[in-house]
């Protein structure tokens, strides 16, 4: 399978598309600002205990308080708060652990104020990121994922992805990490592991235990609570989780193609050839139709080939999507027939879909009604088989006697949303406009604007293929520029409406007073 990431920078925010044979399948977005991800380490402050839940609220620095339940701790807790305490209290010096005596597990049975006291200090790690009212989800069970292994102190065990299957090569893993990893760290090997040389692994298990000595140098201090280590962002964990064989190109603009390429060099050198360097002016994702492919897969209905579209409607924790079959009818075909080939495009879609929004919690789907059990069946195959693309846990039920197949997906981030709809740039929304003629008025009157007050001696100006037409057989250009002494540029863009422009400065970026009748 064809598969290429484009990476694409902006200021305060980077977007990571990911399309498989040109289509696009997970759209990622992360802003710079953004100091709350699933895998930061914390040096979090219990606040309150509530004995009913079994749970706690954990201060870590965020606005809402974290979520920690007594499962989430982890059955070596103890070992961790007597970690962290003797480390601020330094008798710790150094982040070995393999003269670290562990305390005894906890109870699976047990009660979290056995556990923890108010104000404490405990070490926790982000599960799931905050999602609408919700604030982060923790865990007492610090893990190090690596490309190739997870490391998780305090514990002796090795255990292998259960996907990889042969026996063989799971005993021969097994032995390679006990022959190779400290006392007390715990190493989990991942699937991509399987068929890799002990010594890419020993590389890779290294970083994770340079990357655990700083998170103890970071336990320090009297200012809590305190982040500690920062998962990677959220490109260099995409590339480290998907990057394989069958990646053909990984496209970036030049902001990001060196860090990209010393990463992809880091964790496979192989690679870095794929890595390719984007100069167009047009932005990168206008450039490779990503834009197009965002608002036509965003949005209540989708529509999938053939005249068949879905319609999905979501509340806070489940999401319904309903199958259509729109104009699709084969009058050489019974309705069972035809329901089965629309229901199959459409688990395509669907199974895409959840991927794409990263939609988690119970989705539930109607699908169009079949009566044959084969039939059913072979759709409950279908979705199955698409599914095993996410890497998301999910589960899937069979249909029921009513046609619906329910799915419970992992939700660890809030879902990707991205509003396909515009307000009309002509009408602003009102559903009415300004008489055209008054357009060139209004320009006018911004340009005196832009270069009186603002000083502005630079300017582009955008226009819809008509405007720029009619501007430039009338040489208003040239007008204006003789008039406000200034540099002006046309520049016509396609997909503005019919009375639609926009002013950019090199110094302002886009100026939002463009729509014509805003102000009225």
């Amino acid at each position: 399978m064809r598969k290429e990431l484009y990476i694409d920078t902006y200021e305060n925010e980077v977007k990571v598309a990911l399309l498989e044979e040109k289509s696009l399948v997970e759209l990622h977005t992360e802003k710079k600002s953004d100091d709350f991800h699933v895998g930061d380490i914390f040096i979090g402050r219990v606040k309150k205990i509530i004995p009913g839940l079994n749970a706690a609220f954990i201060s870590i620095g965020h606005e809402k308080d974290a979520f920690l339940h007594y499962l989430d701790l982890g059955t070596n807790i103890l070992t961790f708060n007597k970690y962290v305490k003797n480390r601020l209290a330094g008798s710790i010096q150094n982040s070995s652990l393999a003269k670290i005596k562990t305390e005894e597990t906890i109870s699976k049975n047990g009660k979290i104020k056995d556990v923890l006291a108010i104000n404490q200090l405990i070490l926790v790690q982000i599960a799931k990121e905050a999602i609408s009212t919700k604030g982060p989800r923790l865990s007492g069970e610090i893990a190090l994922a690596g490309r190739y292994v997870v490391l998780v102190p305090f514990t002796d065990k090795v255990m292998v992805s259960q996907k990889i299957t042969a026996t063989e090569e799971r005993d021969r893993l097994r032995k390679a990490i006990y022959s190779i990893k400290p006392k007390n760290i715990g190493i989990i090997v991942r699937t991509v592991a399987k068929g890799q040389h002990v010594n890419a692994i020993q590389a890779d298990m290294q970083i994770l235990l340079n990357k655990w000595g700083e998170v103890v140098a970071n336990i320090n201090g009297n200012k809590f609570p305190k982040k500690v280590i920062s998962e990677l962002d959220k490109v260099s964990a995409l590339l480290r989780d998907i990057l394989n064989d069958t990646f053909d190109a990984i496209y970036v603009n030049n902001s990001y193609y060196a860090d990209i390429r010393s990463y992809i060099q880091q964790i496979a050198p192989d690679k870095i050839d794929i890595v390719k360097l984007y100069r167009g002016k047009v932005p990168l994702f206008e450039h490779y139709d990503i834009d197009k492919q965002i608002k036509s897969s965003f949005g209540k209905s989708v529509s999938i080939k053939g005249g068949v579209y879905i319609v999905i409607e979501h509340t806070e924790a489940l999401h319904v999507i309903d199958v259509n079959s729109g104009h699709r009818v084969n009058s050489n075909k019974t309705q069972e027939v035809n329901a089965m080939e629309v229901n199959m495009h459409a688990a395509v879609e669907i199974a895409r879909q959840l991927r794409l929004r990263d939609m988690g919690g119970i989705i539930v789907i109607d699908f169009i009604d079949m009566q044959k059990a084969e039939h059913r069946k072979e759709l409950f195959n279908c979705i199955t088989a698409e599914m095993q693309k996410d890497k998301a846990r999910h589960t899937i039920l069979p249909p029921n006697k009513f046609g619906l197949v329910q799915i419970t997906r992992q939700r660890v981030r809030p879902e990707v949303f991205i509003d396909v709809k515009e307000v009309c740039p002509s009408c602003n929304g009102t559903g009415t406009v300004r008489p055209p003629f008054l357009i060139i008025d209004d320009i006018d009157n911004n340009l005196l604007l832009l270069v009186k007050t603002q000083k502005e001696k630079n300017l582009i100006l955008a226009l819809h293929p008509f405007l720029y037409s009619y501007l430039t057989r009338r040489f208003y250009r040239i007008k204006w520029m003789l008039k406000y002494k200034c540099y002006i540029r046309f520049q016509e863009k396609k997909s503005f409406q019919l009375l639609e422009y926009r002013f950019y400065s090199k110094k302002l970026g886009e100026i939002n007073f463009w729509i014509s009748d805003k102000k009225k």
